[in-house]
């Protein structure tokens, strides 16, 4: 229940505001947003929104980071060409990738990507406040990226395990890891409801040596597995095979 979070909170309020005070503040790949794959056949059209994963904080370039490992990865998987566009920026909540980051004209894509969730967790957002949040972020960008081929498969990647985050000492590592799982179910049930999304787990967690320098953004080695996961988890991967 949201009480048992908000006390454990209050008794490591200290905790909570060292660690923010002192959090080494690392800035987002640098890079085209935007690239293409070599492949065979009709470019697989993807779409990347979202947070500091999506930014690709922590990370020397962002064809490095999860838009690039992931436009790879799925290049490989299916054989066609990946044309990927990537809008992402640290810090921002599902609330605030949407005012921010969904103005102007958008491409179609066949897959769209959304990594939110992590800033709803740090940020406080209540259950009801990010379930109502992830449902419109999800809506519009269904609705944004709608072309001739039809809707897109709009995916949103599970909040990562900030239970294993070393930046986060304990015991406020294991709170905002029970919180995250908290939202994450959540999340799971909103995309349950929508037959054009799916959400996949984070189930992949990076070992220390796969954190950038911050201890909290996952570098380029995790970014790749990390990708090559989503990949395995895509449904009907046959299907993206060479037109």
């Amino acid at each position: 229940m949201d009480w048992r979070f908000w006390l454990g909170l209050g008794a490591l309020l200290p905790q909570a505001l060292y660690v923010r005070q002192t959090a080494l503040r690392l800035g987002p790949a640098q890079g085209q947003t935007r690239g293409l794959v070599d492949g065979d056949g009709e470019p697989l059209r993807l779409a990347l929104v979202g947070d500091s994963i999506i930014a690709g904080v922590g990370i020397a370039a962002l064809d490095q980071a999860l838009p690039g490992q992931l436009a790879r990865a799925l290049a490989a998987a299916s054989g066609r060409p990946v044309a990927w566009q990537a809008w992402g920026e640290g810090g921002l909540d599902a609330a605030e990738v949407r005012g921010q980051l969904l103005s102007g004209e958008a491409q179609p894509a066949d897959l769209v990507v959304v990594s939110v969730g992590v800033n709803d967790v740090t940020g406080l957002r209540s259950r009801r406040a990010w379930q109502e949040s992830l449902s419109q972020l999800l809506d519009q960008l269904a609705q944004r990226h709608a072309g001739s081929h039809g809707q897109p498969l709009v995916v949103h990647l599970g909040i990562p395990p900030l239970g294993h985050f070393p930046a986060l000492p304990q015991p406020l590592r294991a709170l905002f890891g029970h919180r995250a799982a908290v939202l994450d179910a959540i999340a799971v049930e909103v995309a349950a409801t929508r037959p054009w999304a799916l959400h996949i787990a984070s189930e992949f967690v990076p070992s220390d040596d796969q954190f950038a320098d911050d201890g909290y953004h996952p570098n380029a080695q995790a970014c790749r597995l990390w990708a090559e996961g989503i990949v395995e988890r895509l449904p009907a991967m046959a299907a993206l095979s060479p037109r």
